[in-house]
């Protein structure tokens, strides 16, 4: 007999309790023992009483449909009730008799009707099932019907919106984790582990449940056998477990090796639409990782890979993609350039649904941030206030992301107060869905909220421990702002050495990976830095190489910061006309004046008069 993935010898199926398919309030006997309860004794009386009173073709439906732990269908009902010796005519008209008789409840739904056994009654059934011997065979029935059904739904042709499946798919969840514990608890279920797991983890991404995808994927993966490898199952579980990995967990190798091997099986495949969706995972775990050479490669063969597919959405959503990596990478007018493609279907984006291979892509979220690289601050704050608010994303890892990438805009325009407002509401928005990594970016936006905020020995400390946790975590996102916001506090608090440590390590790194939008801020922040230790011809040299870059970039507010440092080291060292460039870049903008970096410029322009 073939162990469990725990290593116990899974009990057979005439021993098994039926308790093993309910929740423990379920665990009743209804045998009228002497020690139960009275209101027990009396509700087992009266169902002993009432299937008494039904014929045999109805006790035996009655026990089959137990089996099903949510909402059922009529079709569902057919699938474990019916068999060679129930024809399926006998069994709905079983069924309709036991709506009659209050013993299946029954309620619209559309055009058709829902079913469903009360708890009590279907706990009475189920043992019923059990007593018969039937157990077994009935639960395999009623997993093999789940993961039939949640294939159908995922095998609509490429660009399909799933609008039409997903509610059905939803309505299987409950059915869906009673299947594979069932399937995984007994050999009887052997064969269906690997395509049940494959049909219910796509359900689980679909509905946020990212904790269950990760752990089903895996266990899954783990019993593949040589028939599944290279499939469409493995390929399945491989993107789901990558995908899960990295927002519940880390942005491990782990991760990185089963989107690595699921876009491998797509691209064997021929599998257009996984192609592009594990293209766009891996995109994100390049994102999240700072590994920002690798994105404009991978988005611009997901485009490629949407053209092909011809899916208006899903052009759009490589565009997303597109811009979001144009922007990381840094470059600001490539960036803009996608997003304001992407938007201009951004109604064929909003309305995809989870299944759809280009779901989750929101342009708005990057174009904010670009908004304000470009020098556009007003029109950025346009652009976050609807995610932050009635518009915000309802996919829970695009939520956090929205939330993030506002908190980062809201800072750049000196809004200390919308930052921590975004801060709070990420930490228990990731606290609620499981999404561990998001945690400890919320703490890294606290510590930089009082570290502006002039709390700088305890932004300092909090930093100090937010930094260590997102390297474990290969997230580095997030984490050269943060160093930079560190190295600040460093300096505030005297220890200048350590900041300017701190910096150049992190320039270092970003260095090593290609470079990123923020390198301008970074070598700006560097150089005021040297300047304040004295070293004025390294300060220089920074603030020179931040400015060229920024305009490089595209990045203006970026250009403006470095060129207020640069008027700043000028007029100390006495130079001629110290504020002839700030003058310059501050006239290029049109709008914004009444946010940070724009008064801070006016009052370095005003100074001299002063």
């Amino acid at each position: 007999m073939q162990k469990t993935s725990t290593g116990r010898r899974p009990a057979s199926s005439s021993s098994q309790p039926a308790a093993a398919l309910l929740d423990n309030r379920l665990q009743l006997e209804w045998r009228g023992r002497r020690t139960a309860p009275p209101r027990q004794q009396t509700l087992g009386a009266t169902l002993d009483w009432s299937f008494g009173l039904i014929g045999e073709n109805e006790r035996i439906v009655f026990q089959r449909l137990a089996i099903f732990a949510g909402h059922f269908t009529l079709k569902g009902a057919i699938a474990v009730a019916a068999g060679a010796e129930m024809p399926e005519d006998r069994a709905v008209e079983a069924l309709e008799q036991l709506v009659v008789k209050s013993l299946v409840s029954a309620q619209p739904d559309g055009a058709s009707r829902r079913y469903r056994l009360l708890d009590a009654t279907r706990a009475y059934a189920l043992q019923k099932l059990a007593d018969g011997g039937q157990l077994a065979e009935i639960a395999h029935r009623h997993a093999l019907y789940v993961q039939c059904t949640l294939e159908v739904g995922m095998k609509d042709k490429e660009g399909s919106d799933h609008a039409s499946r997903l509610p059905e798919r939803a309505s299987l969840l409950a059915d869906a984790r009673a299947a594979l514990q069932w399937v995984y608890a007994n050999d009887e279920g052997a064969g269906l582990r690997v395509p049940l797991a494959g049909s219910c983890t796509r359900l689980f991404v679909e509905l946020n449940l990212l904790n269950e995808a990760r752990i089903w994927s895996d266990r899954a993966l783990a019993m593949l056998d040589e028939a599944d490898r290279g499939g469409a199952w493995e390929l399945e579980l491989q993107s789901t477990l990558g995908h899960a990995f990295m927002f519940t967990e880390r942005n491990s190798e782990q991760a990185e090796a089963a989107l690595r091997r699921g876009l491998e099986i797509a691209e064997a495949l021929s599998d257009h639409a996984n192609t592009f969706r594990l293209l766009s995972r891996l995109n994100m775990f390049y994102r999240r990782t700072g590994r920002y050479r690798h994105l404009v490669p991978t988005a611009l063969y997901a485009e490629r890979i949407a053209r092909v597919i011809g899916d208006t959405a899903g052009i759009a959503g490589s565009k997303a993609l597109l811009g979001v990596s144009y922007h990381l990478a840094g470059d600001q007018a490539e960036a803009q350039a996608h997003l304001d493609q992407g938007l201009r279907d951004d109604a064929a984006l909003r309305g995809t649904q989870p299944g759809h291979f280009a779901y989750s892509r929101t342009p708005q979220i990057p174009l904010a941030r670009v908004l304000w690289l470009r020098g556009f601050p007003d029109r950025a704050l346009e652009c976050i206030r609807p995610l932050v608010g009635a518009s915000a994303p309802h996919d829970v890892v695009m939520h956090c992301i929205a939330l993030c990438w506002s908190a980062s805009v809201f800072g750049w325009l000196g809004d200390w107060s919308s930052v921590e407002a975004m801060t709070d509401r990420l930490a228990a928005h990731a606290s609620m869905h499981g999404l561990v990594p998001y945690e400890a970016v919320a703490v890294g936006f606290r510590a930089q909220s009082m570290i502006a905020r002039g709390e700088v020995a305890g932004g300092v400390e909090l930093m100090r421990s937010a930094l260590p946790r997102l390297h474990a975590d290969r997230y580095e996102l997030y984490a050269s702002a943060f160093a930079a916001d560190l190295s600040r506090g460093l300096v505030n608090l005297g220890q200048l050495t350590e900041g300017i440590q701190v910096l150049h390590e992190t320039i270092l790194g970003v260095e090593q990976e290609g470079g990123a939008f923020d390198m301008p801020e970074l070598l700006r922040l560097r150089g005021e830095l040297e300047a304040h230790n004295g070293s004025l011809d390294a300060a220089e040299a920074d603030l020179v190489a931040s400015i060229s870059l920024a305009e490089q970039q595209g990045a203006l507010s970026w250009r403006l910061r470095a060129e207020m440092s640069l008027a700043r080291l000028r007029v100390r060292q006495g130079l001629k006309n110290p504020l002839e460039q700030l003058a310059q870049t501050y006239a290029r903008f049109s709008e914004g004046f009444e946010t940070a970096d724009l008064k801070a410029a006016r009052r370095v322009l005003n100074e001299p008069a002063a």
